[in-house]
């Protein structure tokens, strides 16, 4: 029997644990529970979405802010129903639900800033620097990115999409599952000349 307390110390990778991932504002004022239906399956996902994409980040920009990580189908369904910013938890690409699907229709996904890029990008910095550099870095899936800080979903599915949208000018989609970029990998390249190495973050 898992309790809240046990589940928020369960370990997803090196940077990471679960409760990580279990603060939600619509937790906080509504008081609506954030506790996966399945957590062994919540944990089995997230876990991919730590190592796969999650801890490259943090080792090659330093530490990374989660803005909205896992929710539970009843947060989901109450933000969604109130326009909280939630998608209906049957859509395809609502990737909050951590324990909605398994096998070849298993999906996490989270809500983050990379205050690295957050503080460049508010002084100008093209949002598609960053973009191009997880596609050409890290095995995602999908990624939406907001005005706000330069945040963005982030995705983890065993076959992944490939897809790459925005809400920022240029606003739509930039890169559509099975396409290839627009931009020749040198041209992505030169973008982001100036980021850190990847995994260049000496750790212990």
């Amino acid at each position: 029997m898992w309790s809240l307390e046990t589940l928020g110390r369960v370990r997803l990778s090196r940077h990471f644990y679960m409760r990580d991932f279990l603060y939600s504002e619509i937790n906080g004022f509504h008081g609506v529970p954030n506790v996966p239906a399945n957590p062994d399956l919540a944990i089995a996902n997230g876990r991919m979405l730590c190592t796969e994409l999650l801890d490259p980040l943090e080792e090659t920009f330093g530490r990374i802010a989660i803005r909205s990580g896992y929710r539970s189908p009843e947060l989901n369904a109450f933000g969604n129903e109130n326009r909280l910013n939630c998608a209906r938890n049957d859509n395809p690409l609502e990737c909050h639900i951590w324990d909605r699907d398994e096998g070849e229709m298993a999906i996490a996904g989270t809500s983050l800033v990379i205050p690295w890029f957050a503080d460049r990008y508010a002084e100008g910095r093209d949002w598609r620097d960053l973009a191009w550099w997880v596609h050409d870095h890290l095995p995602f899936s999908e990624m939406w990115f907001f005005p706000k800080l330069a945040a963005f979903n982030l995705v983890w599915r065993p076959k992944p999409l490939r897809t790459i949208s925005s809400y920022i000018a240029p606003r739509g989609m930039l890169l559509r599952a099975g396409e290839t970029p627009d931009e020749p990998f040198e041209a992505r390249r030169r973008r982001y000349a100036d980021f850190p190495p990847f995994r260049g973050i000496d750790l212990p």
